[in-house]
């Protein structure tokens, strides 16, 4: 799909790129009307056609995505959440959701993003959370699915 495109072009930084292009369309989304206007403002200077999908796709799953954040980090409520490390959280967390990219690389370009964007704190934080989502939550959620599918044979 998108952040597994093998052009060689894309590979490596580009893929960084595009994250965090995603991430900051992201970010701008969460400050409401600023957000959509800015998303309109993008959609008429062409925003490619794949971002734009994926974008509405993301936000379509950022309800679900919030509601594991929130059971991950209960000592942080979501609107006390720093909003870039939650974009960062809700793009990497989708991206597991729909691509084969493997965790770790995922917690490593969200620490990364962190880095780049987010406050002093924000590495550590995205880290710790992503690594109990990615690492538990969804390990125990194929092996749900594991035990489904022998259950039917």
């Amino acid at each position: 799909m998108y952040f597994l495109d093998d052009d060689d072009r894309i590979k490596g930084e580009g893929r960084h790129q595009r994250r965090a292009f995603l991430m900051q369309l992201l970010f701008a989304h969460t400050f409401d009307e600023v957000g959509d206007q800015a998303l309109s403002e993008l959609d008429e200077q062409a925003l490619p056609e794949a971002e734009s999908q994926l974008l509405e796709q993301i936000l379509a799953a950022a309800p679900d995505i919030d509601t594991l954040i929130a059971a991950h980090a209960p000592e942080r409520p979501l609107s006390e959440i720093n909003r870039v490390d939650l974009s960062i959280m809700r793009l990497i967390i989708f991206e597991s959701q729909t691509e084969k990219t493997p965790k770790k690389v995922l917690v490593d370009e969200a620490v990364e993003l962190a880095k780049e964007f987010g406050s002093d704190t924000s590495a550590k934080f995205v880290n710790g959370v992503l690594g109990k989502i990615l690492f538990t939550e969804l390990d125990q959620a194929e092996v749900s699915s594991s035990d489904e599918k022998e259950n039917q044979l």
